[in-house]
């Protein structure tokens, strides 16, 4: 059963003192309240986000007329009869009287854009947000509701950590509430995370990082152990901005910082994009040449240059030409973000994908802070993410490789690189969605590789792929960097060479060099072409054609081995 949830107006950050001005927790400026309330509890002076409450956060973030709230009970949970200063069911009445609340969260059904979700926002109010029996059995029960109904879920976290008044129930929690995000895993459902100030203990360590995506609010505050933990334990002096959002996203633990006014749009567009529903309206402009024929003949070291030229279009430059509702994610979740890789959600004439690639740089001062392309470890893991998120939501991949080749320094050693470039080939041998994965410019090595195991592989016209940089070979074999130009041409590094080898299934004409929205339009044409007919397979049938695509290089031909081909080939 389900009831209304009221939609009170937004007040200023204390709601138990109502005045015309408050001193914002930020700057210390007075700021008229009225304003405040206008900018969602945003100062409008240093940009600090102020607090909301749960059902200030639910009647915002939720469209008007579509709240309907779920039940969380009312649950006595004194199991130890615990006494502080106060009885435990002391606290919790007064908890109940301050706040309004039954508990430290309130949960509810809407709508974000007209999108169905199942919400859950706690309340820093109540005891600190702490995570009890009641809490962690409202966080459950909404992702049991979005299983049964097949929606989304976000969570919105404020807390303190585990309730040490519940003790060794309240850690239990810990391990229900990320149960039931197993379960939505498994069942394919899209999770949202949104980090408000602060997330700590219990809470950070279970159910607000598991989520599918991650969301902080500027500023906002997560981590297992606290500041004063951290000072009390070990006695270690913590860098400036420890722990906040910004701190968080360079380290790869989050995936993006939204500002609260444009939180509901961010929302929004991964809401779209994780409902999964394909429109492909038509059929797509043939520009595929798949016949070496029709490509003409010239030197490959031609090609290389071609494809090194400053200018051409990078993956950033094709995700927001090509793609509706691009959202970026960031982070291995582990411990850094590379920029060198990027990845994200959107759509592609009206079908929704994961897309993967190398960033270049836009700009000669960009080149260096995308690391010229090549990726470390945690680039390879964010793809790999990115890829396992496909998996779930049942999205197709689109990779898009432009690299000299994966990044070669002593910490991306320390930090196997080995070993993620040879996770991302065996995820990507059996990633149940069509792969589609095209070398936009140059493709070098193991590094371009690691996002190419793919139903189909294109080439952009004038892009190159090899085992190793033609410099490279020729400094080896020749000892000379200058026979460049005869090493590229010894390793047939060019498109027409490639296609004539099966290295490659299709080749993207090139537009005019500058001319970045028509290269847009024939890549966008060619993947659709290619999409299309991998979508109608079943993912036993692609998995099986994918696998004898690269099983087939360098067998010998024997009848048995066409045949097999022949049949995979004839389902497409």
């Amino acid at each position: 059963m389900t009831e209304t949830l009221p939609a009170p107006p937004l007040p200023h950050p204390d709601v138990s003192r109502p005045a015309d001005w408050v001193l914002c927790s930020g700057c210390s400026e007075m700021v008229y309240a009225k304003r405040l309330r206008r900018t969602l509890g945003v100062c409008p002076e240093c940009a600090y986000h102020h607090p909301l409450t749960a059902p200030q956060r639910l009647s915002w973030l939720l469209d008007e007329g579509s709240v309907r709230a779920l039940p969380t009970g009312r649950h006595e949970t004194d199991h130890l009869g615990f006494v502080d200063s106060r009885p435990y069911p002391d606290r919790l009445r007064d908890a109940r009287r301050r706040t309004g609340l039954d508990e430290a969260v309130v949960c509810a059904r809407g709508r974000i854009d007209g999108h169905p979700v199942v919400v859950a926002a706690m309340d820093f109010r109540f005891l600190g947000g702490s995570l009890g029996a009641a809490v962690g059995e409202a966080i459950t029960r909404v992702c049991e509701v979005a299983e049964a109904e097949r929606i989304p879920v976000l969570l919105v976290s404020a807390s303190g950590g585990a309730r040490m008044q519940e003790g060794i129930v309240a850690l239990m929690q810990m391990a229900k509430t990320s149960q039931a995000l197993r379960r939505l895993d498994e069942a394919g459902i899209l999770t949202i995370s949104l980090i408000t100030d602060p997330t700590y203990g219990g809470v950070a360590a279970s159910f607000a990082t598991l989520c599918d995506v991650i969301v902080a609010e500027p500023g906002a505050r997560l981590g297992f152990a606290g500041p004063r933990v951290i000072a009390q334990t070990i006695g270690e002096t913590l860098p400036e901005g420890f722990q906040t959002a910004e701190y968080l996203l360079e380290h790869g633990i989050i995936d993006l910082i939204s500002p609260r006014a444009e939180l509901r749009g961010v929302l929004a567009k991964l809401l779209a994009v994780g409902a999964g529903n394909a429109a492909v309206a038509g059929e797509p402009a043939q520009v595929l040449v798949r016949d070496v024929a029709e490509l003409p003949e010239r030197h490959p070291w031609e090609a290389v240059r071609a494809a090194r030229r400053f200018g051409r279009p990078t993956t950033l430059d094709y995700a927001h030409l090509l793609l509706e509702d691009f959202t970026e994610l960031h982070g291995d979740r582990m411990a850094a973000d590379c920029a060198a890789m990027v990845c994200g959600l959107g759509t592609l004439a009206g079908m929704p994908i994961v897309l993967v690639g190398t960033q270049k740089g836009r700009t000669p001062a960009e080149l260096p802070q995308r690391n010229y392309a090549m990726s470390t470890p945690a680039g390879y893991r964010k793809a790999a993410r990115a890829m396992r998120l496909a998996a779930k939501l049942g999205l197709p991949v689109v990779s898009l490789v432009d690299t000299s080749g994966a990044y070669p320094g002593v910490a991306a050693e320390e930090q196997g690189q080995a070993v993620a470039i040879a996770e991302n080939l065996r995820l990507l041998s059996g990633l149940p969605v069509p792969v589609v994965a095209v070398v936009t410019g140059e493709g070098g090595s193991g590094g371009a590789l690691a996002l190419a195991v793919a139903d189909e592989v294109l080439m952009c016209a004038n892009a190159v792929y090899s085992v190793i940089t033609p410099e490279g070979c020729a400094s080896i074999l020749w000892k000379d960097a200058g026979a460049a130009p005869r090493a590229a041409e010894a390793l047939r590094v060019d498109a027409r060479s490639l296609l004539g080898l099966g290295v490659v299934d299709g080749v993207v004409p090139e537009a005019e060099h500058g001319d970045h929205l028509t290269a847009a339009e024939n890549l966008g044409s060619a993947l659709v072409t290619s999409l299309l007919p991998l979508s109608r397979m079943d993912a036993a049938t692609r998995t099986a054609r994918r696998h004898e695509r690269f099983r087939r290089f360098g067998a010998p031909q024997s009848s048995d081995t066409t045949e097999a081909t022949e049949r995979i080939g004839a389902t497409v």
